[in-house]
């Protein structure tokens, strides 16, 4: 038990300093190409801080796992809007571009309604139990193709159109190395705490789907919340913002919609209706109070903290009454 603990602890260590370089690397990627700072989040920092997830989910898979899958990814992205937006609204406001309320946030609330319409079988359609399928994974597998065929548009008109650009951080070469050092900080370090805190948790007799929602989830979140903190104090809104969406939508359409792709469908067992409805309100919370216009503030970030504190409240609560 001591070896994971400071495993634990080591695993932070990692994952703090991997996230400097992330997001330094990140914008100077950005400054260098001319391209926005919430283009390279919604991309190479998304895609890359979402590697833990994805590799969780492929090896739940060809274990048999689907709770930890499940709970991996809807844990992942509750945790991603109320904690991390959260979070950083506490330590900077969160000014959100006009583009971004009337496109990507309608982009992850509706592939977070699709996941739901796909994961409802049984009360939809009258089927005998809740399935997702084969025929589901790719259909998320291609609203991904979709989503990246968004991006390459965005990428041309944010280059035409980008006319001031701050001076990058260091050439180009070096930028990617710091990108790639950075994303390798994190993905290993989230990887010595999730495995550590899922073998302590184990060793508590908590269930699968608990330890999915909470400690893996949490865990696998850990990249997403330490770029989130890192850049918020940093005030790289544009970064903090692309990579929480990008996070979910690569979450969704990826993480969970490319391994039931490849490997097969899914029952949705031991989950909860609650779950479900938590992961769409979150992306509903976080598209209402951008569509105000102006900066996301201390006081509704308080609101998602408090939001996000009575549903994993409940969670240990009923996980701390069936261990007792």
């Amino acid at each position: 038990m001591f070896l994971q603990i400071l495993l634990l602890v080591v695993g932070f260590v990692i994952l703090i300093k991997g996230a400097d370089w992330l997001v330094d690397g990140a914008s100077s990627v950005a400054s260098n190409f001319k391209v926005s700072k919430q283009l390279i989040g919604l991309t190479i920092v998304a895609f890359g801080t979402g590697a833990p997830e994805l590799a969780v989910s492929i090896s739940s898979m060809i274990s048999g796992n689907t709770d930890m899958l499940l709970g991996n990814v809807m844990g992942s992205n509750i945790i991603n809007i109320l904690l991390l937006i959260g979070v950083a609204a506490l330590i900077s406001p969160i000014k959100i571009s006009r583009g971004t309320i009337s496109k990507e946030l309608p982009l992850l609330l509706l592939v977070s309604v699709g996941l739901v319409l796909l994961f409802l079988d049984k009360t939809i359609s009258g089927s005998e139990e809740n399935l997702i399928t084969r025929g589901d994974g790719l259909v998320l597998v291609l609203f991904f193709a979709v989503f990246l065929y968004y991006i390459v548009a965005m990428i041309r008109r944010s280059r035409s159109e980008t006319k001031v650009v701050e001076k990058p951080k260091w050439k180009l070469p070096l930028s990617f190395l710091f990108v790639v050092l950075g994303l390798v900080g994190v993905v290993a370090g989230s990887q010595f705490v999730v495995s550590s805190a899922s073998y302590i948790a184990s060793e508590m007799g908590i269930s699968d789907r608990i330890i999915a929602l909470t400690v893996v989830a949490f865990g696998t979140s850990l990249p997403e919340l330490v770029t989130t903190i890192t850049a918020a104090r940093r005030h790289e809104n544009e970064l903090l913002v692309g990579n929480i969406i990008g996070s979910n939508i690569f979450n969704i359409c990826i993480v969970l919609g490319l391994p039931v792709a490849v490997f097969g469908g899914i029952r949705p067992e031991s989950f909860e209706m609650l779950d479900v409805i938590m992961m769409v309100m979150s992306a509903a919370l976080l598209w209402i109070v951008a569509r105000k216009g102006s900066p996301i503030s201390k006081k509704e970030g308080a609101i998602m903290l408090v939001v996000f504190a009575v549903y994993y409240g409940y969670i240990i609560y009923n996980t701390l009454a069936s261990v007792i």
